[in-house]
């Protein structure tokens, strides 16, 4: 075949997708279906559609759950790549930026979200179960909501340190008692954030200033290997670890507890529409079923804490604060320098 019918070829190929993506319907028009047209609205377009496409950071098996009760109950096909969230962001960016839209929905930290609504990438929508969300979830620009809470909690190694001298504030890491001892996930920068902001900025610097310079501060890439160090022993405090991560690995008998500095700090993750997501029905019937208590209780059965409040879990209750994503975003470089600078790479 000739190159110029080749290209004649090509160009026709992209007004056609060009004109079959502009015919799609627009999720935030579809979004504001309600009560029971709703749902039969979603599931008729999403079997016409066939599948919804994820794009996720939450733990692969645990994924794999939610798109298995998600195929069973609507008869749509769900699928899933899995990635942390700093590939998931540059993915989607690159994607939108090539006009390549195969995303239909994204779940993944707060931050990535939220660097992607100033991306454009994402959609306004509402949801059938807002009404039900913990408040802190619902961001004012409706782009992305809380999906779950990453709690951060404190945790040991039951073999090397006993319950009775856990420290009950930050100041008792000065003790030398906890030299070479201590770590942090090296990516915990906006938790760091948190807490110093909370102290009282000048006051929180000179601390945890002083925690390093006494007594070191450790780190390790990635929560769920360092919550298996501090099973394993090789790692006696961790600062930062996930809840969930700790629980799961009590749960299998492993000589690891979680105990919390207060006050307590969470990370909230979410979920979204892709602004031109491919299978727009299906993209909200999934996004709904995430955030109604049947998906919500997937979530909590495999130890996170979920944002729907019909499901009455007691850390929704309790006294939180909450990481804020944006603060994040604008101030990662300079929290980024000073984690870095505590620990001098260890």
């Amino acid at each position: 075949m000739k190159d110029s019918t080749l290209l004649t070829l090509a160009a026709a190929l992209a007004v056609w997708a060009g004109a079959a993506w502009a015919q799609a319907p627009d999720p935030a028009a579809l979004s504001q279906l309600r009560g029971a047209e709703r749902e039969q609205r979603l599931v008729e377009g999403a079997r016409r559609e066939g599948e919804a496409n994820v794009y996720t950071s939450l733990v692969s098996e645990d994924m794999a759950a939610v798109t298995a009760a998600f195929e069973k109950k609507y008869g749509v096909k769900a699928k899933y790549w899995r990635a942390g969230s700093e590939k998931l962001l540059q993915r989607a960016i690159t994607e939108a930026r090539s006009s390549r839209f195969d995303v239909d929905v994204l779940e993944t930290n707060g931050p990535e979200l939220e660097a992607m609504y100033r991306e454009k990438i994402l959609a306004r929508v509402s949801s059938a179960h807002d009404a039900d969300l913990l408040p802190a979830a619902i961001r004012a620009h409706r782009q992305w909501v809380g999906l779950r809470l990453n709690l951060f909690v404190q945790a040991y190694n039951t073999n090397l340190v006993k319950a009775a001298d856990l420290p009950r504030s930050y100041g008792d890491l000065l003790d030398p008692k906890w030299k070479g001892k201590l770590v942090i996930e090296a990516e915990d920068f906006d938790w760091l954030a948190g807490v110093v902001k909370g102290m009282g900025e000048k006051e929180g610097i000179k601390l945890f200033s002083a925690i390093a310079a006494t007594n070191g501060l450790g780190t390790r890439k990635g929560h769920t290997l360092l919550a298996g160090l501090v099973a394993s022993g090789e790692v006696p405090v961790a600062l930062t670890l996930y809840s969930h991560n700790v629980d799961r690995l009590k749960k299998k008998g492993a000589p690891i507890d979680r105990f919390t500095i207060q006050p307590a700090y969470a990370r909230v993750n979410g979920v979204a529409v892709a602004a031109k997501a491919p299978h727009p029905h299906a993209a909200l019937l999934f996004y709904d079923f995430m955030l109604s208590p049947e998906g919500q209780e997937i979530l909590q059965n495999a130890n996170y804490v979920p944002t729907n409040l019909k499901l009455g879990n007691p850390v929704t209750r309790s006294a939180l604060n909450f990481i804020d994503p944006a603060l994040v975003l604008d101030e990662s470089s300079r929290w980024e320098k000073y984690l870095h600078d505590l620990t001098r790479g260890r």
